[in-house]
């Protein structure tokens, strides 16, 4: 198949475009960084260097492709601590575009990263911005057909964490404890992808993607056995506390206000009520297995 990959190089381009090129496919892979030229092309895979922003660009790259996978970057759109993006806006904007590019470059097979929470406007916080990105693709003629990837929340967001460890010598957030929740690793969704690819396009359909499930406390115990610290705690703090502390940071206040509200979502569980209805098999790497590599990082930035 000759497949057109956005969302460059990432947790989950990287290895998608090394999973499809070794099973044979043609991939072209979207970047808007010239510098990943070279990079690209030691994959196997071609390189087309634009924004997902131009229509035209968009367009003729699509154009004579069998599939295509879509995605929008939070860190495309631009910095979290821009208080003056309306991600929202952003969002619908790139949705739109991908409408107007699908209907005119002809492709009908699509693979869409999502996320847990789109099935919901409400109460799921900044994640709503899935829901409505998939309303929008939904709105694409019948003869398109789309599978909707819904991934949990990403091992590698733990990174994000490493400054308040280090400073605090905790995980700190408003929600905790011993209810475990379900977690992914961005190579398990890069394999799901991938055996999308090759089986039928029917419909518009939705896939949950998962690797693990675990509490919050067997989180901070195995982070902090990997970094040799293990009286490492996930601390429980009010919301407004939560919310207060990131808004002085100077964190998006969209984006600070939707987390906060994502975590009480997290905390109850109705983050994840339609993923438990139509719950996947779980993929291969386990938090210990992520552990390590937190470990590896966690030690270079405390050794540089």
């Amino acid at each position: 198949m000759n497949i057109v990959i956005t969302g460059s190089l990432g947790n989950i381009g990287k290895p998608l475009t090394k999973l499809l090129v070794a099973r044979g496919h043609q991939v072209t892979v979207i970047s808007s960084k010239p510098e990943r030229i070279s990079a690209i092309e030691e994959l196997g895979a071609t390189p087309a260097i634009g924004s997902i922003q131009d229509i035209e660009f968009l367009t003729k790259t699509f154009t004579g492709a069998d599939a295509v996978y879509l995605m929008e970057a939070w860190e495309g759109i631009g910095s979290l601590f821009d208080n003056t993006i309306d991600f929202p806006a952003e969002f619908k904007k790139i949705a739109d575009n991908y409408v107007q590019v699908v209907q005119g470059s002809g492709i009908t097979k699509i693979i869409h990263l999502s996320s847990i929470g789109a099935h919901s406007d409400q109460g799921t916080g900044s994640l709503m911005v899935h829901h409505n990105v998939e309303k929008i693709l939904g709105t694409l003629p019948e003869n398109v057909s789309i599978k909707f990837m819904r991934p949990v929340g990403f091992f590698t967001n733990l990174y994000r964490w490493l400054p308040m460890i280090k400073s605090k010598g905790a995980i700190i957030q408003s929600y905790g404890g011993d209810q475990k929740e379900p977690w992914v690793s961005p190579y398990d969704i890069a394999v799901a992808i991938a055996d999308e690819m090759e089986k039928p396009f029917s419909g518009k359909t939705v896939q949950y993607v998962a690797s693990d499930e675990v509490s919050p406390n067997e989180i901070a115990e195995a982070l902090g056995n990997a970094i040799g610290n293990p009286d490492l705690q996930w601390k429980v703090i009010p919301p407004e506390e939560l919310l207060n502390q990131m808004l002085s940071a100077g964190i998006n206040g969209w984006i600070a206000k939707g987390m906060v509200t994502m975590q009480h979502a997290q905390g109850n569980g109705k983050l994840y009520e339609d993923f438990y209805l139509n719950k996947p098999k779980l993929g291969e790497t386990k938090l210990n297995d992520f552990a390590k590599e937190f470990a590896e990082v966690y030690n270079q930035q405390i050794n540089s």
